[in-house]
């Protein structure tokens, strides 16, 4: 009934944050500096927005805040549900993710530059990714993986370097073996956003990318029972 354990669950979340770095990339470079997943960015973009400064838009964040919220509340009442009724609530919440991912790519398609969409629709868009991502970090705050949360890095970043030989912190994991699940975390952050940015300068429509990492996901919630299968049968 849960997701899988131990390994299985740590390259689950890896490719998850894999993904969100994609997304953000998307949402950032060709929606028009809006995050949908990171709303700790969003909130400061808010103030900026609301100061006049830095020519940032506030609609936009508005939609992504107000959508990130929702689907937080969707995603614990429906998560909150399933496990209730002892149903499969990780690879059930990945495939409404994936779900709501398509629809934002269907909502964008269109021949031209996503900046160039009408509000109404570019709004559309940022909503439905941040609903979706909204609904990911309950998933990700459920399976309670150490320094995965998928979408937040300051933490891991933090707790990296001073459970590190430059900080030295016991409390925080030094001496231990923890440092490489953190690196793992922040090099996957990393390299989802590269991997969109990158995506998108060599021309690969904004859709596409969004489309891509929605059939991803969609592929690790299928994937997910077996392992879980396997995790118990190995126990």
């Amino acid at each position: 009934m849960e997701p899988p354990s131990g390994t299985a669950l740590t390259v689950i979340m890896v490719c998850l944050t894999v993904a969100t770095g994609m997304l953000d990339a998307v949402s950032f470079l060709a929606l028009g500096q809006v995050f949908t997943a990171t709303q700790t960015g969003n909130l400061l973009f808010l103030g900026f927005g609301i100061a006049g400064q830095g020519g940032l838009p506030v609609l936009a964040t508005v939609v992504s805040l107000g959508a990130f919220a929702l689907g937080a509340a969707l995603g614990a009442r429906m998560e909150s549900a399933l496990a209730a009724r002892r149903h499969r609530w990780f690879p059930v919440a990945l495939a409404v993710e994936a779900a709501l991912l398509v629809a934002a790519a269907g909502a964008a398609w269109d021949t031209g530059p996503l900046r160039g969409l009408p509000p109404g629709r570019r709004c559309l868009v940022i909503g439905l990714m941040a609903v979706a991502m909204g609904m990911r970090n309950v998933t990700a705050m459920r399976a309670a993986v150490p320094d995965f949360t998928t979408t937040v890095e300051t933490r891991a970043m933090t707790a990296l370097v001073s459970g590190s030989p430059l900080g030295r912190d016991r409390r925080l994991g030094y001496g231990s073996h923890v440092a490489g699940r953190r690196l793992f975390s922040v090099t996957a952050m990393f390299a989802g956003g590269l991997l969109g940015a990158g995506l998108l300068g060599l021309g690969t429509r904004p859709m596409l990318v969004i489309l891509l990492v929605a059939v991803f996901i969609a592929a690790t919630a299928f994937l997910v029972p077996g392992l879980a299968r396997d995790t118990a049968q190995g126990q």
